[in-house]
């Protein structure tokens, strides 16, 4: 090791040297290379911090720390410090000590790089020490020694804790950097952070150096300019009463300042926005990056990272021979098909999209597996067909399936420009998603949205060939004639459903994969058509009434007809559960078993066989009609409730402590349907007469129909759980063959990759691949010298080095695979909505000002109502999760704090300091520049922030 160099310029540096220089100083290597105007420098690498501390005798830290939960922040804090007193009193070997005495030169910025820092995934802005305008050899070396202690400050200790970063594998390198003596200087983001739209520079400045704006000590002036266009779209001035100046020995100042106007002229701003613009198209992705401007008027560049809190634009990939050859090999490569190629759209700002979050609608938070989006991709290609459109290749799903962070998203560009859709579409999300319904309304009078399609012939043929073909219009009428006629015909579906599925036993793993594809890709869609007659006729019988009835009905009471509705599958599952529960209350034993034991326990028993018979039976007896749900179950890489049950055994025992007989499951529903009947009573005599019965008819019709809407869904559900059985064979077939280490490893592949592996392990022709870098791991640089992409683009870099050939590589790709799964899992915020620019509607909707609130700069969207901690020193100060901080001002140490607080008010900062980056990246709103928040808003107060539109409303 003790070849490895001490010492690099950045002109020595690039992109693959993130393990030896660190995140900053390989970006400033990568800027360098490319000729943009970054300050010469160079980096202490982290072989000199390793030598330095691994004598430090840290390994008691690092263990304990492994052990620590983000949340033990006193813990964590003791840790931390213990850390640093042992870094600061390692010796530094001669060699290092002359190595970095040698590099001092002239005034210097002596700043940390982490080798966890300036990720795609998390930026660490601020959480690491830089000292400026060091001036002195011995300086300089006593700077290095401290930069290496804070790699365990309290805050980065932290921030990697809530990141859920290893503590033990990140080590420090330290750049030294000739100082930009700067008149101005700032922070400038290439992509608005706040609303996520793209091809929008938003530039914070103020006179002196950068700190005071990255710091959140001033209120800078801030800009927002059009890229595209060069024009300012968005200018407010600060008071910019405090400048970070240089002194002569060595170190800064904090000086008061009264700048009249804005301290950048207009073509310096537009400058500075084209530069942001060169930065970007680098990198492939937007950055945040810090910049000077000196006395000469030379602008310079002193950092640039990627934004790590703006969500992926989803993608679809290009269709298979549209003259893009490469892009199937990526997909197989990378295993994100929403990623290699563009799509209908791919975010080009000439043809904007909308992209609807199927994965939000459906309540699913958590990332979709690699191969629960294959499955997905097949429903769509094979609803797509059933739509009169089908498409060239089924594994690359309908040209309208989009994917980013792992999520589905919806094109429905072409549904909200078409007549009927734009009518259509919102009414059905007002039952099913409402805020994405009033979202896509807000839309309407975009002017890139608008009508193209006014004739409602081409839909009304679609439907009509469509509904003739499954008979709908028959069988909807038969289900109003004879409801138990259609629930009967729904019960032989499913009978049916549960012995189709499965491949013949002594079928191969190739085979299985065959039936897979033809199940989901041709046969699974079809099905649902036969139920759907029944809960659409009892809708519209639900909208007659409503016709009928006009203002007689006040608000709610429609929707009281719909409680305790029969034929519901979900809730017939709840009612069997709570039956279940009722029966092992009568054992006493059984019951203390279930109420006293951790449900995985408990699981592990039922496996096993050891649990009480009741439970035991019971148990097998729910799983047998119901083993097929999960939660998150229409990823069919979830494990099913029958693999795993210790989500069911833990509902059991709060069954269990459920004491008040009134508020047991089968009494609400009893309740419910009592005054549902009651309600139909009340409402048809209200209307009298003929339209008196025919109320009551529509209504009685609406409760026997409707509750099978549940059904279609429970049906889609058995068949993937099917699917997952199957893959799970195919799962232990690559595990056999030593490709896997487990069967449940399958699921973070694709059908196409699982297919090519046991193509080639069978010795027939299969490419070979290397498997992927993954969103959150550095990668080195092209042949172009370009550095990786980062979060923006959906699809990772790969590595330009020699990887196992493909299949020897999939265990590297599927941990790879784990990892970004976890930490898609940390993401705090999804949209509803999505535009192809990157424009969250929500976070840029506007509401009325409210008289009285106090105003701010918008810093990270969202409303947040909750009780206000005003605090004045983050020393010793405590915040109960969920309140609100409110604060002069936050340099990173205050960011700790962020991990409780439910939203942050700043009465300094602009929207791009580090304090608003971090409230970011948690996903808490903010805003920030409210002028004396502290002395309007008291400890205990309740108070509502809005970080879309910068008001907080006290009460």
């Amino acid at each position: 090791m003790y070849g490895t160099p001490l010492i690099l310029k950045f002109d020595d540096i690039d992109a693959g040297m993130l393990p030896l220089v660190g995140g900053k100083a390989a970006n400033l290597g990568v800027l360098t290379a490319a000729g943009l105007p970054v300050p010469p420098g160079l980096c202490v690498t982290t072989e000199a911090y390793r030598r330095v501390t691994e004598q430090a005798g840290l390994e008691d830290v690092l263990d304990a720390l492994a052990v620590t939960a983000a949340g033990e922040t006193r813990v964590l804090n003791e840790l931390a410090g213990r850390a640093r007193e042992l870094v600061l009193s390692a010796p530094v070997p001669a060699d290092i000590a002359d190595a970095v005495r040698r590099s001092a030169h002239g005034p210097v910025a002596v700043r940390s790089s982490a080798t966890a820092e300036d990720l795609p995934h998390a930026s660490f802005a601020g959480q690491q020490d830089t000292y400026l305008n060091v001036i002195g050899a011995d300086a300089v070396l006593d700077a290095v020694r401290r930069c290496w202690a804070s790699l365990w400050t309290d805050r980065a200790v932290a921030y990697r804790a809530a990141n859920g970063i290893d503590h033990r594998a990140v080590l420090l390198a330290v750049v030294i950097q000739e100082m930009v003596q700067s008149e101005v200087a700032g922070v400038m983001f290439t992509a608005n952070p706040v609303t996520g739209r793209r091809h929008e520079a938003v530039i914070d400045a103020s006179p002196g150096l950068g700190e005071a704006v990255v710091s959140g000590a001033v209120n800078p002036d801030h800009f927002v300019v059009d890229t595209a266009t060069g024009r300012i779209t968005e200018r407010r001035l600060g008071d910019k009463r405090l400048a970070v100046r240089s002194l002569p020995g060595g170190g800064v100042e904090h000086v008061e300042t009264a700048v009249e106007g804005a301290c950048v002229t207009d073509a310096q701003v537009r400058a500075l926005a084209e530069l942001g613009g060169r930065v970007e198209d680098h990198y492939g992705s937007p950055q945040d990056t810090e910049w000077a401007v000196d006395a000469g008027g030379a602008l310079w560049l002193t950092q640039s990272r990627p934004i790590t809190t703006l969500f992926p634009i989803p993608r679809h990939p290009s269709p298979a021979g549209s003259g893009h050859p490469e892009d199937r090999t990526t997909r197989l490569r990378t295993g994100h098909r929403g990623s290699a190629g563009s799509g209908p759209a791919g975010g080009a700002r000439g043809d904007a999209r909308i992209y609807f979050s199927f994965s939000v609608a459906q309540g699913i938070y958590a990332p979709i597996t690699p191969m629960g989006m294959s499955a997905f991709r097949l429903l769509s290609s094979s609803a797509a067909a059933l739509l009169g459109t089908p498409v060239t290749d089924r594994l690359d799903g309908a040209p309208q399936f989009a994917e980013a962070a792992g999520r589905m998203f919806i094109d429905v560009t072409g549904i909200m420009r078409s007549r009927v859709g734009r009518m259509g579409l919102p009414r059905v999300l007002d039952v099913m998603e409402a805020r994405s319904a009033t979202v896509l309304r807000g839309l309407a009078d975009d002017p890139r949205f608008s009508v193209t399609q006014r004739s409602l012939r081409p839909a009304l043929r679609r439907l009509a060939r469509n509904a003739i073909r499954f008979r709908i219009p028959a069988r909807a009428a038969q289900a109003l004639v004879m409801p138990e006629k259609a629930h009967r015909r729904a019960e032989r579906l499913g009978v049916r459903l549960r012995a189709q599925p499965a491949a013949p036993a002594d079928a191969t793993a190739l085979e299985r994969l065959d039936h897979v594809e033809r199940i989901l890709g041709t046969r699974a869609v079809p099905l649902l058509p036969t139920v759907l007659p029944g809960p659409l006729a009892g809708f519209a019988m639900l909208g007659l009434a409503y016709r009928l009835l006009g203002d007689r009905a006040r608000p709610g009471e429609l929707q009281t007809v719909l409680r305790g509705l029969p034929h519901n599958v979900t809730t017939e599952m709840d009612l069997a559960l709570w039956h279940l529960a009722t029966r092992i209350r009568a054992d006493r034993e059984a019951a203390s078993l279930l109420l006293g034991t951790p449900a995985a326990e408990l699981a592990d028993r039922f496996g096993d066989g050891s649990l009480p018979g009741v439970v035991d039976r019971g148990l097998r007896e729910f799983l047998s009609v119901y083993g097929v749900r999960a939660v998150a179950e229409i990823d069919l890489g979830v494990p099913r409730w029958s693999e795993d049950p210790t989500h069911v055994i833990g509902v059991l025992a709060n069954y269990l402590r459920l004491e008040d007989p009134a508020l047991s499951p089968d009494a609400l529903f009893a309740r419910g349907a009592a005054e549902a009947v009651l309600m139909i009573r009340t409402l048809s005599a209200r209307v009298g007469g003929v339209r008196g019965r025919i109320v009551r008819f529509a209504l009685g019709r609406a409760r026997a129909l409707a509750g099978v809407r549940e059904l279609p869904k429970f049906y889609m559900v058995t068949i993937l759980a099917a699917m997952r059985a199957e893959l799970m064979t195919v799962g232990a077939d690559l595990t056999a063959r030593g490709l896997l280490d487990s069967p449940r490893d399958i699921f973070f592949l694709t059908l196409e990759e699982a297919r090519t592996a046991l193509t080639a392990a069978s010795g027939k022709t299969a490419p070979e691949q290397s498997p992927p870098a993954t969103s959150g791991q550095s990668a080195p640089a092209t042949s172009e010298g370009k550095a990786p992409t980062t979060p923006d683009q959906s699809t990772p870099a790969t590595s330009g080095d020699a990887a196992p050939p493909y299949p020897a590589g999939l265990r590297t790709l599927v941990s790879e695979r784990r990892e970004d799964a976890a930490r898609e899992r940390r993401r705090r915020h999804l949209p509803r909505v999505l535009l192809s620019d990157g424009t969250e509607p929500e976070a840029v909707a506007t509401s009325a000002p409210v008289d009285g609130a106090l105003t701010g700069t918008p810093a990270s969207a969202g409303s947040v109502t909750g009780i206000a901690r005003v605090v004045l020193d983050p020393v010793g100060a405590h915040l109960e999760p969920g309140e609100i901080l409110v604060c002069p001002s936050t340099d990173p140490g205050w960011t700790p704090l962020f991990l409780t607080a439910g939203g942050l008010v700043m009465e300094m900062g602009g929207a791009n300091s580090h304090g608003a980056v971090v409230a970011r990246e948690y996903g808490i709103p903010a805003v920030v520049g409210v002028a004396r928040a502290t002395e309007h808003i008291v400890t205990g107060q309740r108070i509502t922030l809005d970080g879309t539109s910068g008001a907080v409303i006290t009460t």
